[in-house]
């Protein structure tokens, strides 16, 4: 990707008022949720669906996503730290020497944002009585792959979720960091990834695949985290419980029953799409 390492240092803080300010890595979370509705408003229209069901399933996927994605980071990487800061758990501050400090939220894990919007989504769809479970996770899951593009492009303005080192003249150094000496880019690598699952994605959904129950998010979920699992042989450690089972991450244990689920749903037989409760 790099003929030559790339020095790489910006400010994380697109503009700043007082002791608020807009981070880029909240930026691209905005941007992520802003064409999340765009698309979907586009399939809705096209099948016809009334879009007061799409305003409270944005509502859910907000809300389901972001509670998730935090207290995956929480249980999954930081319960050393956050046993003892439980107040931080759910509010956008810090503990320092000279008192609690406001961070924005930061950590924030994809697999529990996975685990969350699946519970969101259920909730949604027993509330709404929207076709199945299933017709929705296959709508959502399109714009979600390009969410998660936004998500990585956040991470590595923030110079985090890093790769390791290449040992070489290529890669990027994040200065920020106070380092030196190039690492591989891994969160541009997943990015890439996720970026061509989208357009992926959004050909199969063009095509008959769609009509099969469960085949979209099937081919999202056994595509994401093949592509998680594999970017994370070049990432640094992010801890979590790794420490027990030394073999793979915390990142590789959790994603393979999400890729082994992603096969069952795109291998099964179905006949007709059925209601679900």
């Amino acid at each position: 990707m790099f003929l030559s390492k790339i020095d790489w240092a910006p400010s994380e803080t697109l503009f700043k008022i007082g002791s608020f300010g807009i981070h880029y890595y909240s930026l691209m979370f905005i941007i992520a949720f802003g064409l999340g509705y765009y698309i979907m408003k586009k399939i809705f229209d096209q099948e016809k669906i009334p879009l007061e069901h799409l305003e409270s399933l944005f509502v859910y996927m907000i809300i389901s996503i972001l509670l998730g994605a935090r207290l995956g980071d929480v249980f999954f990487y930081s319960w050393d730290y956050y046993q003892d800061h439980l107040i931080e758990i759910l509010l956008p501050i810090r503990d320092t020497p000279t008192g609690y400090t406001f961070t924005g939220f930061r950590g924030l894990a994809s697999h529990g944002a996975v685990i969350g919007s699946l519970l969101g989504l259920y909730l949604y769809r027993r509330k709404f009585k929207l076709k199945s479970l299933t017709w929705v996770l296959d709508r959502v899951v399109v714009p979600a792959s390009l969410g998660a593009f936004f998500v990585r492009i956040g991470n590595f303005f923030n110079s985090e979720i890093v790769g390791e080192y290449t040992n070489s003249n290529f890669g990027v150094v994040f200065l920020n960091r106070g380092e030196n000496a190039a690492r591989h880019p891994a969160q541009l690598y997943e990015a890439i990834g996720y970026l061509i699952l989208f357009f992926l994605l959004r050909q199969i959904y063009k095509s008959a695949k769609k009509d099969k129950p469960g085949f979209l998010v099937g081919v999202f979920f056994t595509s994401m985290f093949i592509i998680r699992f594999l970017v994370e042989f070049l990432k640094e450690s992010q801890g979590g419980f790794e420490t027990y089972l030394p073999i793979l991450s915390t990142g590789q244990w959790l994603s393979i029953p999400l890729v082994l689920f992603g096969i069952y749903l795109m291998v099964r037989k179905t006949n007709t799409e059925t209601s679900e409760a």
